[in-house]
């Protein structure tokens, strides 16, 4: 509600998971003990001043959790009731969905992690000044920062991409004993980012590898516009549409 996200209506509508649509990307939200990223999840909405107002509005529920927001340059700052951090930007209005996510690394590792993802899973990926990028969709990175913080252990949150060369990545991966589930001929899980000249672990974060031959790859996702309430509830204004302005 304070985000001014969508609930998907067609897939894992129990109460065991909630799967969440913001544009063309989600949110995966399983019932059980939180998972706390150890980064930022970066998000872009079309209008923050709406969303401030929706953050002021769910504060009074939220209170006694570790739900917090503030307004900064860069963005809005949240704190999700279970830790979990994100940044919310914003650019012409026509944009929603995960842009970035920026998880933070150890000193010193951010050049084998692009290289590692160069060179075995085939990315474009780049690394200068502690930090390393690598393109994840078409409009998605992820982004590794190196920190001097203590890092808490994996938790095991996960993130989903789709390759297009899938076979390729899966023999590498598997050559170097970093397959850790298979799920049937369109997905495939690995966890340890390791340096390709060493071997050596470098960062980790569960990735959900999907084929673009899966079921449900580009599949059509539902998002509201937050902005229709009952009061101003305009036919045919209920869904938010991607590169539009409200």
């Amino acid at each position: 509600m304070a985000l001014g996200l969508t609930r998907d209506p067609y897939l894992v509508t129990g109460v065991d998971n909630m799967w969440v649509n913001a544009g063309t990307t989600q949110f995966h939200l399983p019932t059980g003990p939180a998972q706390v990223l150890r980064g930022v999840t970066v998000l872009a909405l079309p209008d923050l001043a709406a969303l401030a107002s929706r953050l002021r509005h769910a504060a009074p529920p939220l209170a006694g959790t570790r739900f917090t927001f503030t307004e900064q340059t860069d963005g809005i700052h949240v704190t999700c009731p279970w830790g979990n951090r994100l940044r919310c930007v914003t650019d012409d209005g026509t944009r929603l969905g995960i842009v970035a996510v920026e998880l933070a690394t150890a000193p010193g590792t951010t050049d084998g992690i692009a290289r590692f993802y160069r060179e075995v899973l085939g990315a474009c990926a780049q690394a200068e000044g502690g930090r390393a990028t690598i393109v994840a969709g078409l409009a998605t990175n992820l982004v590794f920062i190196e920190t001097e913080a203590d890092l808490a252990p994996f938790d095991g949150a996960h993130v989903q991409i789709a390759l297009a060369d899938f076979s390729g990545p899966y023999r590498r991966l598997l050559e170097r004993g970093l397959v850790s589930e298979e799920n049937g001929p369109h997905q495939y899980r690995f966890q340890r980012i390791i340096d390709p000249e060493t071997g050596a672990t470098l960062c980790e974060i569960e990735h959900e590898v999907r084929s673009m031959r899966h079921p449900m790859y580009a599949r059509p996702l539902v998002n509201r516009d937050p902005a229709i309430t009952v009061a101003s509830y305009a036919p045919g204004r209920e869904a938010f549409v991607l590169g539009h302005a409200p």
